[in-house]
């Protein structure tokens, strides 16, 4: 069913307020947030937003058993402690060069000083995601399909070096761990407060995808970043300062095949 504005608008205002509370986070309705709202340390959440691919259940049940404890110890303890630990496309390697990468970069710079520092200069998401990707492959070039699809490939660029929206994928899970720091409420956790919410980008994967195709929000059939940046924008028609607030009711009515 393809909805007016108007009713659109109230359809899913409706949805962003039932959503708005803790109980939309448990074990039984299972969300990478869930975890991630564990912690105030900004490494360990983006930990929980890069491993926040496939079924929701088991995310959780892999990041509830990560010891997160590990970024602030040797890089000897995490080899030793993460043996044998691994996660669909990331082998044991993998995971143990992503800690290493956060440890050293932990002890470097805030990820918030990264991003703000390019966000500031470029007043783009995009360049500002661009930059923390670089600086993670810097500190550790580990070299592997499995870390590679962990970290996210830097963006594609057209010859002018401006980033393309057609020929990048969505980074959903970037995108997500932007809604989870920058905005504030009952489930957002808002720990980085010099960045605008409405520069943020819909954190887009399948279920909101296909959920904005039947809704009229986006026209496009292709999921890539040009529609995750199509749909922002006429999210910004129902709330110009917040567009992204509408992002978990439009995952949930997905994930519980509402429509």
């Amino acid at each position: 069913m393809i909805y007016d504005n108007t009713s659109l608008k109230r359809l899913l205002d409706k949805e962003v307020q039932n959503r708005n509370n803790k109980d939309e986070l448990s074990y039984d309705k299972p969300d990478p947030l869930l975890i991630a709202k564990k912690y105030t340390d900004e490494y360990i959440i983006l930990l929980c937003a890069l491993f926040a691919y496939g079924k929701a259940s088991m995310i959780v049940k892999f990041l509830d058993k990560l010891d997160f404890s590990l970024l602030n110890q040797s890089e000897d303890t995490i080899r030793k402690n993460l043996q044998n630990i691994y996660y669909r496309f990331q082998n044991t390697d993998d995971i143990i060069a992503v800690f290493i990468a956060f440890r050293r970069l932990k002890q470097e710079i805030s990820l918030n000083e990264l991003f703000v520092n390019t966000y500031k200069k470029e007043n783009n998401i995009l360049e500002s995601i661009d930059t923390l990707i670089n600086e993670i492959y810097k500190i550790n070039p580990h070299q592997s399909q499995g870390y590679k699809f962990l970290i996210s490939s830097c963006f594609k660029r057209d010859k002018q070096n401006i980033i393309k929206h057609i020929g990048n994928s969505p980074y959903k899970r970037w995108n997500m761990f932007l809604r989870w720091m920058v905005r504030k409420d009952k489930l957002d956790l808002g720990l980085w407060s010099n960045i605008n919410k409405k520069d943020l980008i819909l954190p887009l994967d399948t279920h909101t995808f296909k959920v904005s195709q039947k809704l009229g929000l986006l026209k496009r059939k292709t999921y890539d970043l040009k529609s995750a940046i199509e749909i922002t924008n006429k999210l910004k028609l129902f709330d110009i300062n917040d567009p992204i607030k509408y992002d978990f009711a439009l995952y949930r009515i997905g994930q519980e095949k509402i429509l």
